[in-house]
Parts: structure tokens; sequence; C-alpha cells
């Protein structure tokens, strides 16, 4: 009988996917369904919404993972928990990339630190893995996912076969246009808008309240080049990010700030 001799066998690439949305997010399905033409994806991401939790780990509850179906993952935990526990458990080896998304929303300027969709990608980021976030703006509260995920695909390509530079990461929006004009080089704007305060009277005269955005301020100073500029004006913003937040300004001018 003659010897069988096998080729190396060439693995798919391995991406990654978790949000702040849950796993039952409309836009994380379509997203997954995007890049499973691509690679091997594994979505692990909380069983509930969990937006606006930042960065939060948890640290004082154990944390529940339930495998939904194949290569589906509801994590009782943040976003951040999620990155972790794929990484550490779940996955059959390292991913070649980590897309944190769709999130149903945008995530321009200040929300960039509260976002825990961003936060997904940050935590690969730590991970030393490479990674973005993606969010679609929404149009009366509807968004056309397919085009975000188009984006997503065409940005996993290129990271996979060029790499990022060490410690950064991307955050990517997509605006509510069916038809953007092109994607721009971004930074971090500013918001001018703060936080609403609500106040409910509870059952025992206690108070309750709740925050939220408030719409009705002004969003942004419109700066050229930032993240809210391109998002206004139609185009996809994608704006580096890194995991040094040191201040280099403030710190080779210790001396002359009286330091």
């Amino acid at each position: 009988m003659a010897d069988c001799i096998l080729g190396p066998i060439i693995l798919k690439p391995l991406i990654l996917i978790t949000n702040d949305d849950g796993y039952r997010s409309e836009g994380i399905r379509i997203l997954a369904r995007r890049l499973e033409m691509e690679a091997e994806v594994f979505i692990v991401a909380p069983e509930e919404e969990r937006s606006a939790v930042s960065h939060a780990l948890t640290i004082r509850d154990p944390v529940r993972i339930t495998e939904i179906s194949p290569k589906v993952f509801a994590v009782h935990g943040t976003p951040a928990d999620c990155v972790i526990l794929a990484v550490r458990t779940v996955l059959p080896r390292k991913p070649d990339l980590v897309v944190s998304g769709i999130n149903h929303g945008r995530n321009l300027g200040d929300d960039i630190m509260y976002s825990g969709t961003v936060a997904g990608a940050r935590e690969a980021c730590y991970l030393d893995l490479p990674a973005f976030s993606i969010s679609q703006n929404l149009s009366r509260h509807k968004a056309n996912f397919g085009i975000a995920a188009e984006v997503s695909a065409q940005i996993a390509e290129r990271i996979m076969k060029e790499g990022l530079p060490d410690g950064t990461f991307l955050n990517i929006n997509v605006p509510a246009d069916s038809k953007p004009l092109g994607m721009k080089w971004t930074h971090q704007g500013a918001r001018i808008s703060r936080s609403s305060l609500s106040e409910c009277p509870g059952p025992r005269g206690n108070r309750f309240y709740w925050i939220g955005e408030d719409k009705a301020a002004e969003e942004s100073d419109m700066e050229e080049g930032s993240d809210y500029e391109a998002i206004k004006k139609g185009y996809i913003s994608i704006t580096p990010l890194q995991r040094d937040q040191t201040s280099y300004i403030v710190l080779n001018n210790l001396d002359r700030l009286g330091f």
C-alpha cells in the first residue's frame, strides 16, 4: 500500500466578534454572516444589552457563559469580560482579529470612553490582538447594517494582511445615509452636549433618576478632521486609538509647568 502524503492543513482566519448590544442583536448577526464569507467566526457577546458599561470587568461575581449554538456564546458579563473569556476558554486558538459591533448607534467623541462596544476592541488591544470597533449611526432608530458589515469585511481583510501598529486599535463609525461618500481618517472629537438628568418620585417618598443624553444640546464643535465632522458630512469615520493614554505634552514639559 503506497504511503499517503498529505499537504499542510490551511486554516481559515479566525475572527472573534463581540458587542455591547447582546448576542441577539441584528448588528452582530449581520456582521457575523458577512465575515463568515472570509473567515471562521465565533460570537462571544453579552447575553443582554450592556451599553455604556465602558471597560468594566466583573470581578465580584462569577461570570456565566452559555453556548447558544455552535460558535455562538452568551456571557453574563460585560464586553471586556467576553473578550477575556473567549480568548482564554472558548476559542480553539488565538484569533487573527477581534471585531466589536456592529453597534446600534454611533460612538463618537467622548462617547468612546463610555462605550462597551469600543471597550471590547480596547480589551483585545490590551491582549495584543488586532482589533476594531464599528458602529452604525441610526436614522429614526433604523439602520442598514449591510453597509457597515461590508466596511467591516474590507477593514478586516486589510488588517489581517497588513496588521496594526502595536498598542493601536480602530474605532469606525458609519453614517446613517445609505450611500456614504467615502472613508476618512479622523481624530476623536469633543462633545458639547451633556448628560441629561430626569427625576422620578418613588413610591415611599424617595427619588429615582434617569441619566441620558441631552438631545437638545449641540453635539459637537465640528472641528475639522474630527469623527463628528466626517459623520455629519456623510463619510465613514476611521479613528485610530491607542492603549497608552499618557499626556506626553505634560510629561515632557513638567519644568515649564512648575512641577
